[in-house]
């Protein structure tokens, strides 16, 4: 497994894995799916992009972007978010994703990676993010509306950089 920045030539499977997380409606805070031009304007948008690229097809399998949390001062915190192909799920490649993300975070002058918005259910997300020192910082009862109306927990988590 290759992990890439992203190039033009990747947008339209960039988009067609993020929109498969947003459409499952348990982990992606969005609900409009991406367009063409959606897309290619969100990802250029973000401070960084890469892609989970397999080495012997060149398939993009998985992704994740970078941004600021928030602004001003406390600008040195950023976010990110991770989608990986639900047929390439359990072959590591959101850890992988994560790995990478650290390093892109710290390269481009952020101090902490948070994340404000992990689903309580999301079991595989929040053992990778523990195993890989991420602290939780409680849970927020209710904060996330499934795509069937029901609400869940959700479970905020930092990393220092």
């Amino acid at each position: 497994m290759i992990i890439r920045e992203y190039k033009p030539q990747d947008i339209n499977r960039m988009i067609q894995i993020w929109n498969e997380v947003v459409e499952s409606g348990i982990a992606f805070p969005q609900e409009d799916l991406l367009t063409k031009e959606t897309g290619v304007a969100f990802f250029s948008s973000q401070t960084y992009c890469a892609v989970a690229v397999e080495e012997t097809n060149q398939e993009v399998v998985g992704l994740y972007i970078l941004h600021p949390n928030n602004i001003g001062r406390c600008g040195h915190i950023c976010n990110a978010s991770y989608a990986v192909f639900s047929q390439k799920l359990g072959r590591h490649i959101g850890e992988q994703l994560v790995l990478d993300c650290l390093e892109q975070a710290k390269k481009h002058g952020f101090k902490i990676l948070q994340f404000n918005a992990v689903v309580e259910s999301n079991i595989h997300a929040r053992h990778l993010y523990e195993r890989l020192g991420f602290i939780p910082l409680g849970i927020i009862p209710n904060g996330f509306r499934t795509k069937d109306g029901y609400y869940e927990n959700i479970c905020p988590y930092y990393h220092e950089l």
